[in-house]
């Protein structure tokens, strides 16, 4: 069965509600719930449901064929409902120890599973966690591999299961998402139909990865066309930095900010990271974050150096409006997305805007 988000008749007011003083911290939002969090106002004025209580179940161990070392996943629901959809939680390669793992990411986790997903962390070959020799075959970021855990973990459900009673008979598989951040992005990108050329690896030629069990995706600051758009250095390390998004056809939002310029990857500054909005005939929206960087506001963790624009208003901004797509995505006739986007426009437009094909 379906649960419908929309808790409270309040919620379609997009009226913001104080009990207290203005600065005071016991603010309600538009559904009318409580939210204990002073740093966020007008991020509020987007419609979510009321979030519930989470589990989180680390480690998850699966073996995986000819992968050298078994694939290791953090596993975080809600504690109640049923035919939960299923979201694939892809890092990036950032310059932390932990956050680019399934140990990273809690300011999305939490609000996904918090809101009705099971979201489903691997920890990459890429990793400083997972220690492989940067050298190494597939090295340094392992792109291949960190597709191929995604289709492993798909693969493995009944054994997630079982390794996880607190959610055994709860997913609902014909609702499966990926989400990737960064060089997660050109993961998801892949599952998602992109394929890849690296002019410099005979075996990576037109490589077709699409996923079809994936119904929906999102992604983030993602890497955008490769040629003469990369960088020298990008160029030289980075050769498969190379999509072609012509074969993007599943549902896709691309997420990016209008001052990540990522200049040691790219030669065209914040547009590169829009390349699959324009190049992918399935990516149906983009959404821009103004004075966006890299961080998209903190999305990799709580406080993490990695974030280079860290702004909790932005980043619940990033939250809600890419839950609201995805439910829409997931859910015919689910109206989340379009209130969303409503709300970004006549509450949140100094924030962020959206384009739509």
């Amino acid at each position: 069965m379906q649960i419908d988000w929309r808790e409270t008749p309040m919620l379609r007011s997009g009226r913001l509600l104080t009990t207290t003083s203005p600065g005071q911290r016991n603010r309600c939002g538009p559904d009318g719930v409580r939210h204990m969090n002073n740093l966020i106002k007008d991020a509020l004025l987007i419609p979510v449901g009321e979030p519930r209580q989470t589990i989180s179940v680390s480690p998850v161990v699966l073996e995986v064929e000819k992968r050298p070392i078994p694939l290791e996943l953090r596993i975080t629901a809600p504690i109640s409902g049923d035919n939960l959809p299923v979201v694939l939680l892809s890092h990036g390669h950032g310059p932390s120890f932990y956050l680019p793992s399934k140990d990273g990411y809690g300011p999305l986790v939490n609000f996904y599973a918090e809101h009705g997903f099971v979201v489903i962390q691997p920890t990459h070959l890429n990793s400083k966690v997972a220690g492989m020799p940067a050298d190494g075959a597939g090295g340094p970021l392992f792109w291949r591999s960190r597709v191929e855990d995604m289709t492993a973990i798909i693969d493995q459900l009944d054994t997630i299961e079982a390794a996880v009673p607190a959610i055994a008979g709860r997913i609902d598989r014909s609702r499966i998402a990926v989400i990737g951040h960064s060089m997660g992005g050109q993961t998801a990108g892949v599952l998602l139909g992109a394929r890849l050329t690296d002019p410099h690896d005979p075996n990576a030629q037109n490589v077709n990865m699409r996923e079809p069990r994936i119904a929906a995706g999102i992604m983030l600051t993602a890497p955008g066309n490769g040629g003469a758009s990369l960088s020298e250095m990008a160029a030289s390390r980075y050769s498969f930095f190379n999509p072609d998004f012509s074969h993007l056809t599943t549902q896709t939002l691309v997420v990016v900010g209008d001052d990540d310029a990522s200049p040691h990857l790219t030669v065209r500054g914040p547009a590169w990271h829009a390349d699959a909005f324009h190049d992918g005939p399935g990516a149906d929206a983009l959404l821009t974050v103004i004075g966006g960087k890299h961080g998209l506001g903190g999305i990799a963790g709580y406080d993490a150096k990695e974030t280079d624009d860290e702004d909790p208003e932005r980043m619940e901004i990033v939250l809600r409006t890419t839950w609201a797509y995805l439910r829409s995505a997931l859910y015919d006739g689910d109206d989340a997305w379009p209130v969303a986007r409503q709300a970004l426009v006549e509450h949140c437009s100094g924030h962020a805007k959206v384009e739509v094909k």
